[in-house]
């Protein structure tokens, strides 16, 4: 965990090439994933426009390294236990119970995913002078979907998001082996399986119906947002058919999480979108100025919570108050019938990079 922290996985420039091309499928043939595992993560961890031949030699050299770590920012690896339920023919569905000790990891694309960014926005604004298109705002740029820009940039794209799938999934190995050890049991005999899988930071091809009942194949942008894909679906697996895909909506350190399903709603108002957090509240130098960091980490003691921390001035600008509420979040999103609750989960233990 950190900045610019290394794995103890090594790959070839042809693995990692696979990877890219072929994100979680590559990782079972390595045995690194469970069968399931796949069926329960978005486009079954792999994306298929995906191209590793369109993701530049300094991208992959930034990653290369970095497949199964947490990275730092907002991303942690939480250890939490179910403490409420909601919707129990939900919860049965994804194995959760009361008491049930989750672990939930936020990460992604790491270096490779930021540099694949910062390569194709340079490319944006070239092709934005050339076709003289403005935006609004200074900070947006964007390529025409059908161009030859605009289609390696989703090919890229949907490397990155393999990148991600296959990133998330090693430290789920690693953490496997780590209860193994502790517990002395199986992952399998400990019921470590995956509930689900979902991209964060994304435009996704996707199929959806109008409000004039017309089907259209569109370019879904969900950034800071997550897919909520309602019950029937047939992209999900069998045991999500009746309740719909799960919704992960992680808390701030030191605050709860929740798990969720997406609805039919969802599917007519937000092409299938959910919020995936409770979004910032301070501004990191706000929080750096405002909370000590002795402040937050007492405050964490005190809920019985332990903690890790790779970067000391992350205690601050992750604390829970630099958050909006993310219970009220929740309930909003509940109330306008975009997103059904599930469980709630209690933070055990935080690693943060």
């Amino acid at each position: 965990a950190g900045v610019g922290s290394e794995s103890d996985f090594k790959w070839t420039p042809d693995e990692l090439d696979r990877v890219l091309d072929e994100g979680m499928d590559f990782l079972l043939e390595k045995q690194l994933v469970w069968p399931e595992d796949i069926e329960s993560t978005e486009e079954n961890g792999r994306i298929p426009y995906a191209k590793a031949n369109k993701v530049s030699q300094r991208a992959k050299s930034r990653g290369k390294n970095q497949l199964g770590t947490l990275g730092s920012g907002n991303h942690y690896c939480e250890v939490q236990a179910v403490d409420e339920i909601y919707d129990q023919a939900a919860a049965d569905a994804m194995g959760l119970k009361m008491g049930t000790v989750c672990l939930m990891i936020h990460s992604g694309s790491r270096g490779l995913g930021h540099q694949v960014c910062t390569d194709h926005l340079m490319i944006a604004e070239r092709e934005m002078k050339k076709h003289n298109i403005v935006t609004n705002d200074r900070q947006l740029s964007g390529l025409r979907i059908n161009s030859e820009p605009g289609k390696d940039y989703l090919s890229a794209m949907g490397a990155a998001a393999n990148f991600a799938f296959s990133n998330r999934s090693l430290m789920a190995f690693n953490a496997r082996q780590a209860f193994e050890k502790v517990f002395n049991k199986s992952a399998r005999d400990l019921g470590m399986h995956m509930v689900y899988d979902v991209c964060h930071n994304m435009a996704k091809i996707e199929d959806h119906t109008l409000a004039d009942g017309s089907k259209r194949k569109l370019l879904v942008h969900r950034k800071g947002a997550t897919r909520a894909f309602g019950p029937g679906h047939p992209t999900l697996p069998e045991k999500y058919q009746k309740c719909g895909q799960p919704v992960i909506v992680g808390g701030s350190m030191g605050t709860c999480s929740y798990i969720l399903v997406g609805t039919e709603q969802a599917m007519r108002e937000t092409w299938g979108s959910a919020c995936h957090g409770a979004g910032r509240n301070l501004s990191r130098a706000q929080s750096k100025r405002e909370l000590p960091a002795r402040q937050v980490m007492e405050g964490m003691r005190q809920k019985g919570i332990v903690f890790r921390v790779g970067t000391p001035k992350l205690i601050a600008e992750e604390a829970p108050e630099s958050y909006k509420d993310v219970t009220s979040v929740v309930d909003t999103y509940h109330g306008a019938g975009i997103c059904k609750k599930v469980v709630r989960l209690r933070p055990l233990a935080v690693v943060k990079g």
